[in-house]
């Protein structure tokens, strides 16, 4: 019965700064969850953010470094971050991606490329991008464009935001 015994090491948080929208700047809820490798290592934080009053997420913003295994999506298999979004929604559509658009954003006085993926499913947007410390940031929103102004309501949250004690 292994699957009764707990966990000996929680994972303590990420070791990077979470690129996110401040949580006192959201109207909603707001979930946050850390993907945890088996030596309890931090492979990644997604953050959920829900405007519909329980009803499911308006958006998630993914941030998964380097050698995360979230990262690794086959040809035309849609981002960890669009299944997470889908699976909050008890959507079970089969979602691909079926294109995408490399454009450029500024970001403060950061220039970034950023990846425009267009999916199957046309009410979701979701955008990636990768930061200079190779965490790749993935956003996927439900139901309303990803405009330009998202990118300026990006701000690191420290990773002691999500540590547990």
């Amino acid at each position: 019965m292994s699957f009764l015994r707990r966990r000996s090491a929680t994972p303590a948080g990420p070791d990077f700064d979470v690129l996110a929208m401040d949580p006192g700047d959201w109207p909603g809820n707001l979930g946050a969850g850390l993907l945890p490798a088996p030596d309890g290592s931090c492979q990644g934080v997604f953050l959920r953010y829900d405007l519909f009053g329980g009803r499911g997420p308006a958006m998630i913003i993914g941030n998964l470094p380097e050698g995360s295994p979230a990262r690794e999506v086959a040809e035309g298999e849609i981002p960890f971050e669009v299944a997470q979004l889908l699976l909050a929604l008890e959507n079970d559509e089969d979602v691909t991606v079926v294109g995408s658009e490399d454009v450029p954003v500024m970001q403060g006085d950061n220039l970034l490329i950023v990846r425009r993926l267009k999916l199957s499913e046309s009410r979701i947007s979701c955008v990636q991008f990768d930061r200079s410390d190779n965490i790749l940031v993935t956003i996927a929103a439900w139901d309303r464009p990803i405009t330009d102004d998202l990118y300026a309501l990006l701000k690191p949250l420290p990773a002691e935001l999500f540590q547990q004690g």
